[in-house]
């Protein structure tokens, strides 16, 4: 029989808020939204960005006519309305300027990950049909010039930074700066135009295209709503309110729904400042600078964060390693007491507060997050183990749940409650149910409207007015609902057992000395692993011990470092039965980043990527037996 969490959970909610509506029913469009946020705001700063070490303030006004004149440049070059423009840059203002100046124009925006290549690019241009694009630098204009010829439709690239480009003159390319001139220089007809596409707009008008990762096919292009948007920013601000005194870090791809949702979206509504990072590898140095009341990061920013924590703690003096290894250890019986619903005795909570006031203050203070109220993980599956370590740490981490497809998110944990193994329950106004063999299945004003020009796949993925999400999941009776694991990647063994590899992953990425893992066993006699070393930790490990390697292969390749993650291994392995233990691993001896093909970028592995490349590692753990699907 289906369960189903009748009423979407409101009750969990109800307590939030006097007066506040349980199911929020936004009528506003997002341009709407945005037009108003500027006037009101006028010059408070809506956004940070670092120029020559200093953090430069944008204000709202400025915000609001950089908006302006870019989308009256769009105009004037004869975008129409449900047109789609295409952006294809790294995190900063340019990127927000253009996304509102395309959807307050009436178009629908999309956006491109850097990372992809060049025939990626071509396809989400193609399938799009984006007669604009938006981009950063020389070499994300490269990517396109190189491709234009296959995208017939194209007529203008906009170009954020032209350094490089000096002397450089196509048809087809102008700056940003010059774009925008061309919008401010607007005056009568095409000036009045704006303001009357953005009240014509209506709340189901599409307002942007999502482009999944494509790990099983080509990427789809989720059609998300100005409803959609809005209703998932009112839902989020009755469970997780924000105000203009709160501050986020930018750091994650914008093409992703996520950080769309917390940087772009939900700052319109709230007045949240966004501060960019300067680069992926800035992060941690950025975080500590703005010291963010709002974080929101992939489990795998999570795992590093606790690797590099761990290191700094082995190198403080024994002093300083004895006090925190008892300021955490206290800690955590605290976190296991209110995880099993008791109270915490007094000499505890004393000697708790005490450690939260000193030593555990200055482990937040050394990750930047001393100040963060909101501390969310989400995304992928994350170890339970690894949110107890940082609830002990005081951060009051919430693991969410949701997809492109529902506009970001769809469960959360209620304030002040934590079921560890769960995410939470539905959002209000948000319906989670799970059908006859287990998969998790939404219903809301939130859901997308479908995959651009697939009609069959989008009937697929909602074929009776609730989202298949095909992930497979529980939901307890108080409405919390667990994620197992996604339905295409269960594993079942050639003896028949069921077993959900992300749950073993993740203990093995709870390993300081272990960044990332893949399961394998899918119709095999038993479980193995590809594992990827945590260079940073591995390498000091190395450094102490005088294990000589010279680089990242080399340091792989030591037996002395396949004995610790032998060991590693086998800790987890003690955790699971045995048709679940690991027998046998190997170590990627390449140091993988979000450039490779193996990753997604939200740092995701993908699963079906490794298993292709790194075949013969695989059935080198399986001597004599024949690979799945092989042939005599």
């Amino acid at each position: 029989m289906a369960l189903t969490q009748d009423g979407a959970g409101d009750a969990q909610w109800a307590h939030l808020g006097a007066g506040q509506e349980v199911v929020p029913t936004p009528t506003s469009t997002l341009a709407a939204a945005f037009v108003e946020a500027v006037r009101l705001r006028g010059e408070r700063v809506a956004m940070r960005r670092k120029q020559r070490g200093l953090w430069r303030a944008i204000s709202w006004r400025e915000y609001g006519t950089q908006v302006r004149q870019i989308a009256l440049a769009l105009i004037k070059e004869g975008v129409a309305p449900s047109d789609r423009t295409c952006i294809l840059a790294e995190n900063c203002p340019e990127w927000f300027y253009a996304d509102l100046a395309v959807i307050t124009a009436g178009g629908i925006s999309v956006g491109i990950y850097t990372t992809n290549a060049p025939e990626q690019v071509a396809y989400v241009l193609a399938d799009s049909g984006a007669r604009v694009v938006f981009v950063e630098n020389e070499e994300q204009l490269d990517k396109v010039l190189q491709v234009r010829e296959q995208v017939p439709a194209l007529q203008r690239i906009v170009v954020f930074d032209m350094e490089g480009l000096r002397g450089f003159a196509d048809p087809m390319v102008i700056s940003l700066a010059q774009f925008a001139a061309l919008g401010a220089a607007q005056l009568g007809a095409i000036a009045s135009q704006w303001q009357a596409r953005i009240d014509a707009i209506a709340p189901h008008d599409t307002a942007i295209l999502i482009y999944t990762s494509g790990t099983t096919g080509p990427p789809k292009g989720a059609m998300l709503s100005h409803a959609n948007l809005a209703f998932q920013a009112a839902s989020l601000n009755v469970v997780m309110p924000l105000g203009p005194s709160d501050e986020v870090l930018s750091h994650l791809p914008l093409s992703h729904i996520a950080e769309r949702l917390l940087a772009v979206v939900r700052p319109i509504f709230n007045g949240a400042v966004v501060n960019f990072a300067e680069s992926q590898d800035t992060v941690p140095q950025n975080i500590r600078e703005i010291s963010p009341t709002v974080f929101f990061g992939v489990p795998r920013i999570w795992e590093k964060f606790y690797s590099r924590a761990t290191l700094a703690v082995q190198e403080g003096t024994p002093l300083e390693r004895m006090a925190f290894r008892l300021a955490l250890a206290a800690a955590r019986r605290v976190v296991a007491i209110r995880e099993a619903g008791a109270r915490v005795p007094w000499w505890l909570a004393l000697v708790y507060r005490i450690a939260d006031l000193t030593v555990l203050y200055r482990a937040r203070k050394l990750i930047g997050m001393e100040r963060t109220r909101y501390v969310v993980t989400g995304a992928a599956p994350i170890a339970p183990e690894l949110i107890r370590w940082y609830l002990a740490l005081g951060m009051d981490m919430m693991q969410a749940y949701g997809m492109t497809e529902t506009s970001g998110v769809a469960s959360l944990p209620p304030p002040g409650v934590r079921r560890l193994g769960t995410v939470g329950v539905a959002l209000p106004g948000t319906e989670l149910r799970l059908s006859e063999a287990g998969e998790i299945l939404v219903r809301g004003p939130h859901v997308f409207q479908g995959y651009w020009n697939k009609p069959g796949q989008s009937a697929e993925a909602v074929p009776d007015g609730w989202l298949h999400t095909g992930d497979v999941g529980t939901l307890d009776d108080d409405g919390f609902l667990r994620v197992v694991d996604r339905l295409k990647d269960i594993i079942i063994t050639s003896g028949g057992k069921n077993v959900s590899p992300s749950e073993i992953e993740n203990e093995l990425k709870f390993s300081p000395y272990i960044a990332d893992a893949v399961v394998i066993g899918d119709a095999r006699p038993f479980l193995t692993a590809l594992l990827m070393i945590d260079f940073d930790n591995v390498a000091k490990f190395a450094q102490n011990r005088a294990i000589p390697f010279t680089n990242y292969p080399s340091l792989c390749a030591h037996e002395d470092i396949q004995a610790l993650i032998g060991a590693e291994v086998e800790a987890v392995n003690a955790r699971f039965a045995r048709v679940e233990q690991i027998k046998s691993f190997r170590l990627i001896d390449v140091q993988l980043t979000t450039q490779d093909e193996e990753f997604t970028p939200t740092l995701k592995l993908k699963r079906a990527v490794v298993n292709r490349r790194y075949r013969a590692l695989i059935d080198d753990m399986y001597p004599g037996s024949r690979q799945p699907g092989a042939t005599a």
